[in-house]
């Protein structure tokens, strides 16, 4: 960028104020200047200020009435006030004794900010512009061209010199030019005298004006005030009396100006200044606002002296502590308390906490201070404060911008099947891509085990970027556990949430050791064990261990899932699920208040998830701050694409294997499906092939094959075969750090590929635990019927069995039977009778026929299971219906739905999940209420088309 120069007057470093002072009385002013609007700002006579010119209007100003008659040059600054409150910036500076500068706001404004956006035929009214103005002559020019765009900007140096007044405003091209009058001093009579800019009336005005006793005495007075500032300024900037001399060189009415310019005062003020042209008006404006000066530097300093004196104080606290601690170690009672406190105040300091937690924090510090080791409280002190210093009261994890088909190639990779589910969290993240700080609802994923519940919160967790804690509310019965307990309680902890959200690093053992020091040394101690195979195993515990020693997410917008949340109890010691309502709840988490923490903390920022196996143990209240999304069993064809596209490779990692080693074919995983699981989730299916891969893993490990190590690995041959030296006491192999698990298992070349077939699946597995045939065989006599049941883990079948005995007539009821199941038997039994003509069970009108001289008694199998609910009613009436007609149920068919006392059948929950179960036991024709036949929409087609559905109304 080119740089051009031009010094306008001999030398800018010398005082500016005898610069002044001779110019004045060589200058006159024409009657027409070129007019440069200051907005919100007024340029006194006297005053010097740096502007930076980069609009066309102040740029073709300055070429024109500047740059080109160099020291002839002289323009008009006029104050302009904004009435929208623009403001161009604090450009306004006064040299005193040194060069001039320009104090600037960010965006480096120039004196025309605002001037050049208005039409330059059409200018602002004349109430924004005043009336009077300074006349001004450049001391310094520069002038700077941009390539390759070629923008002239110029770099100018103004010094104001006397006051004048705008008579005519009008266009001249992209400037403003204005008909002026000087404005001379008057110190009596009018005040202000309009005339020509003769220099020999001024001159006998100034001597008018200083024979006039009231201006003499104001004189005085102002020297006096102008003297005590300048005393103040000298003993503040160490000055050697440079500015004292100014008084004496520098006429009253001109130093009046210059001293005001030299401080920082209000718009309304540099214009009342401005306005002063009767000399004694302008020396009592400038005392006024000279002495409010005083007073500010005087407060200034007093509040200096007293940071000071505390700093003084903090300084002489340090040196006793020293002095102690040196004592201490002399007499060999040396500990590190006082490195403990000053550690946490240190965390404490960089912690960022609100004004209102830092001054609670603050007086708990200085007890602690005060507090000696060996006292009760010092350790729950420093624990309490160690919290407030690690809670990320600022601290959130950076949000980058939501890709939604990131997240929804994401979810299928991780996830296969549950795509209603998967839509309801892509519509979930949309609306926080549209809206990022919208109050969303909870999300409550239901359903049993293993369908993927946790897996798909670290998904969501994943999808916004944002850190994953997982908190498990099973079993939790105290209300401690989510508020936290008070600190007068003996082992008092904060509550599960704002443990969770804490920084946390693992605590050093005494020696110094921290938890990864540990664990990295039983790391290089596995290495070191002669057997290449448990190196293996081995290796892995430690990695694992390794990884897992830190869970603490430490900011305060992590994705929090609150896991079991159907499994939380409550007894004397309070309801958790009662403390959770608040927590849920984004009207009140925003001040969250954990009894240990005892201040309030913003809970709003957290994205929530809850997983449930059943929706009915969770209160109403708490429920009704959830979204429930329920999760259905899988069935059979997606539980085999799960297993080849997500469980195998997962076992085979886990367990340091690979297909080079353990290949389970298509056709053994459906045989382990068909056989050995029947769960609506997957879980048990991985441990089986996670027992599979167990098997490999020993067959490959008996071998004890040598490693061969890369070729970016120091050891190549195994020190196996090389000889030992002579002060060797045990052969060993080093494995590098660097050489993973896989690849110590890929090093086991000589191995052959073990393939799964049915003899080795039963080998390991042992027998087949479910058989095909065992509907048929169980239904084989009359009485016995398959029902149709829900359970936490899904859906399942369930045997009904009714006989006969001699007896009364009464009703036998067995296999840990609830209240509701017993009433839907009575009902059974009692709609039977009522229908017993009609089913062609007994002659007309003989309803007693059926149970004289004889007991029913009805049986649930699986007696060590509790069961209860009304959707037996139907299976119950055909068990009956089956036993005393002597007719067998078919086998190939289940049923489920509840039975009134009149024969309606009504409507009943899980149908999907009955229906899969029924898929699963080999079941190919299910008999359910009318009613339910909106809910077959959730089947998946594959299943309904290899079976039959009979819809029961009455």
């Amino acid at each position: 960028m080119p740089f051009y120069t031009k010094a306008v007057s001999n030398s800018v470093r010398r005082s500016i104020f005898f610069c002044l002072s001779a110019m004045e009385e060589t200058v006159e002013l024409p009657s027409r200047l070129a007019i440069l609007p200051f907005w919100n700002k007024v340029l006194l006579p006297g005053a010097v200020i740096r502007i930076c010119c980069t609009s066309p209007s102040s740029v073709k100003l300055v070429e024109h009435e500047l740059w080109q008659k160099e020291k002839k040059g002289l323009i008009g600054v006029l104050p302009v006030k904004d009435s929208e409150g623009a403001a161009v910036g604090s450009l306004l500076s006064s040299g005193i004794g040194s060069d001039s500068w320009e104090q600037g706001r960010k965006g480096e404004p120039n004196a025309t900010g605002g001037f050049h956006k208005q039409d330059a035929k059409k200018p602002r009214e004349l109430t924004h512009w005043h009336s009077r103005g300074v006349a001004a002559r450049a001391l310094h020019l520069s002038r700077e061209v941009e390539k390759p765009s070629g923008r002239v900007t110029y770099v100018v140096v103004l010094e104001g010199l006397s006051r004048f007044n705008v008579q005519e405003l009008s266009a001249r091209g992209k400037y403003y030019v204005a008909n002026i009058n000087g404005l001379d001093l008057s110190s009596a009579g009018q005040s202000e005298v309009i005339i020509p800019c003769k220099l020999t009336n001024r001159c006998s005005l100034l001597e008018q004006a200083e024979q006039d006793p009231d201006f003499i005495s104001l004189s005085r007075q102002f020297k006096a005030t102008a003297m005590e500032l300048i005393s103040l300024l000298e003993q503040k900037q160490k000055l050697e009396g440079k500015k004292r001399f100014l008084l004496d060189t520098i006429p009253v009415y001109r130093l009046a100006d210059i001293l005001v310019a030299s401080f920082e005062i209000s718009f309304e003020e540099q214009l009342s200044m401005l306005d002063s042209v009767n000399l004694k008006v302008r020396l009592s404006k400038a005392i006024e606002l000279v002495d409010q000066h005083i007073q500010s530097i005087r407060v200034a300093e007093k509040i200096t002296q007293k940071v000071e004196g505390q700093l003084s104080k903090s300084q002489r606290e340090f040196l006793l502590k020293q002095q102690m601690r040196a004592i201490k170690e002399e007499l060999g009672d040396n500990d590190d308390c006082e490195d403990d406190v000053a550690a946490v105040e240190r965390k404490m300091q960089n912690a960022g906490m609100p004004p209102n937690i830092w001054k609670l924090a603050q007086r708990e510090l200085r007890r602690l201070k005060k507090m000696q080791p060996q006292q009760p409280g010092y350790n729950s002190s420093c624990v309490y404060l160690e919290l407030l210093a690690d809670l990320p009261w600022r601290k959130v994890s950076e949000e980058p911008e939501l890709d939604l088909k990131a997240a929804k190639v994401s979810l299928d990779r991780d996830h296969y099947g549950l795509l209603k589910v998967k839509q309801r969290i892509i519509e979930y993240l949309a609306v926080r891509k549209l809206k990022p700080d919208a109050q969303g609802p909870v999300l409550c994923f239901v359903g049993p085990p293993g369908v993927g519940k946790t897996s798909l919160a670290s998904s969501i967790a994943s999808a916004l970027s944002k850190k994953f804690i997982r908190i498990s509310l099973g079993g939790v019965k105290d209300e401690a556990d989510i508020r936290g307990h008070r600190r007068t309680y003996i082992g008092s902890m904060p509550g599960r949430l704002i443990d969770g959200l804490k920084w946390y690093c693992s605590h050093g053992s005494k020696n110094g050791m921290d938890t990864n020091d540990t664990y990295l040394k039983h790391f290089i101690a596995c290495q070191l064990l002669p057997s290449s195979a448990t190196r293996v195993l081995l290796l892995q515990c430690c990695r694992f261990a390794i990884s897992s020693s830190a869970k603490r997410v430490a900011v305060r917008n992590p994705v929090m899932l609150l896991d079991e949340i159907d499994k939380t109890g409550s007894d004397v010691r309070g309801d958790p699920a009662s403390a959770l309502l608040e927590v849920l709840d984004p009207e009140q988490n925003k001040t969250f208040n954990d009894h240990y923490l005892n201040v309030p903390f913003d809970l709003s920022k957290v994205t929530f998830v809850a997983t449930a196996n059943r929706v009915q143990p969770i209160p109403p209240p708490l429920l009704d701050r959830m979204e429930v999304i329920e999760l259905l069993g899988y069935t059979p064809e997606e539980k085999l694409k799960i297993a080849l596209k997500h469980l195998i490779p997962r076992v085979l990692e886990q367990h340091g294997l690979s297909s080079q080693f353990l290949q389970i074919p298509e056709g053994i995983v459906k045989l382990i499906i068909q056989r050995y699981t029947r769960e609506a989730g997957v879980r048990n299916l991985e441990r089986n092939l996670a027992a599979l891969a167990r098997a490999a893993a020993v067959k490959v490990a008996e071998k004890d094959f040598m490693v061969h190590l890369g070729k970016d690995n120091h050891p190549k041959t195994s020190l196996m075969n090389t000889r030992l030296v002579d002060t060797a006491e045990v052969e060993m192999e080093v494995i590098p750090l660097s050489v993973d698990s896989q690849g110590i298992s890929n090093s086991f070349s000589s191995a052959s590929v073990m393939i799964i077939d049915e003899a080795m699946l039963e080998k390991v597995l042992g027998p087949p635990r479910f058989d095909e045939k065992e509907t048929a065989d169980r239904v084989a006599t009359p009485g016995i019927v398959v029902g149709l049941v829900w359970t936490t883990f899904g859906g399942d079948i369930q045997f009904i069995e009714a006989t006969t005995m001699v007896g009364k007539g009464d009703l036998h009821l067995t296999g840990q039977l609830g209240d509701v199941i017993k009433e839907s038997a009575h009902i059974a039994l009692t709609w039977v009778r009522a229908r017993a003509a009609d089913l062609n069970l007994s002659t007309a009108g003989d309803h007693i026929g059926l149970l004289e001289k004889q007991d029913i008694h009805i049986h649930f199998p699986a007696g060590a299971v509790p069961k209860d609910g009304p959707s037996a009613g139907i299976t119950l009436v055909t068990a009956l219906v089956s036993l005393f007609s002597q007719r067998k149920v078919r086998a190939d068919t289940a049923m489920t739905g509840e039975m009134t006392l009149k024969g309606l059948v009504l409507p009943v929950g899980g149908i999907k999940d009955k229906v899969l179960a029924a898929n699963r036991y080999g079941i190919k024709r299910v008999i359910l209420p009318e009613r339910n036949s909106k809910d077959l929409a959730e089947v998946p087609s594959a299943i309904l088309a290899g079976m039959e559905v009979l819809l029961a109304f009455i």
